[in-house]
């Protein structure tokens, strides 16, 4: 389980950034957060959309305990990512696009590497690799070098990385960002699993198909602050336009039908 409670995140600005500050900076400063509070449950999935750099990255790696906040909580599975952060990285895999791979390494020897960086055994480990590379369509490439891999094998490797431990949590990051289509409905169908065997699964995204196949529970940030936080099905019964599309931009840019 996450949950979030009044977070806030200020960032300093650059001399550049203050002479084009806008609206969400004063003093030299902007809140890439105001105050947004949400709860991801173990079991569903819970999608985190909005435009760029309305906060959804920021909040990600806070969650992730790759940034701390500035005000408020965050936990996972009960500790406190800032005072707890290594019981919290026990707990959680991490997706996202930034994550360079060593590029020497096969595809099998990364994954193993991160395997034993979590303490997973042997035996355990080659359950889950054979598992997740089955899933993933994956033994084609295991014995071949990061460096000789497309963008998609590379994306697959990155989640099997994240998720060779079994984590409780799970936080994907656009996980099928300029990925063709087989490739996509992999990892769509990833996600799937990780709901079904009782995760708690956060992902941001862009594309609002997967927003609707996926999700439970739905946050829609804006200017580091929440415009809607609930139900998926509740989001879809108050919509005013006829696609997701055309009401993510209606709440975004504040136009009424």
């Amino acid at each position: 389980m996450i949950v979030v409670s009044d977070l806030w995140k200020t960032f300093n600005l650059s001399r550049q950034q203050k002479r084009e500050k806008g609206g969400r900076s004063h003093d030299g400063t902007v809140d890439a957060l105001a105050g947004i509070s949400f709860s991801c449950q173990p079991g569903r999935i819970f999608s985190l959309i909005g435009p760029n750099g309305a906060g959804k990255t920021t909040t990600l790696r806070i969650i992730a305990t790759l940034l701390k906040p500035t005000k408020g909580a965050v936990t996972v599975g009960g500790f406190d990512t800032v005072k707890q952060p290594r019981e919290v990285k026990k707990r959680l895999g991490f997706l996202t696009g930034t994550t360079r791979l060593y590029e020497r390494l096969t595809a099998e020897e990364l994954v193993k590497y991160y395997a034993d960086l979590q303490g997973l055994d042997g035996s355990e480990y080659r359950r889950r690799k054979d598992e997740l590379f089955t899933l993933l369509d994956m033994h084609g490439f295991a014995d071949r070098r990061i460096a000789k891999l497309s963008s998609g094998m590379r994306q697959k490797v990155s989640i099997v990385r994240t998720i060779i431990h079994d984590p409780e949590v799970v936080v994907f990051d656009e996980p099928t960002v300029g990925l063709d289509v087989i490739t996509a409905k992999n990892i769509i169908e990833l996600i799937r699993r990780c709901k079904e065997d009782g995760k708690t699964v956060i992902f941001s995204t862009h594309i609002m198909g997967e927003v609707s196949l996926l999700s439970d529970d739905m946050a829609l940030i804006h200017n580091g602050k929440l415009l809607f936080n609930g139900p998926y099905k509740d989001f879809q019964s108050r919509m005013k336009k006829e696609s997701l599309e055309e009401e993510f931009i209606r709440l975004v840019q504040g136009v009424e039908p």
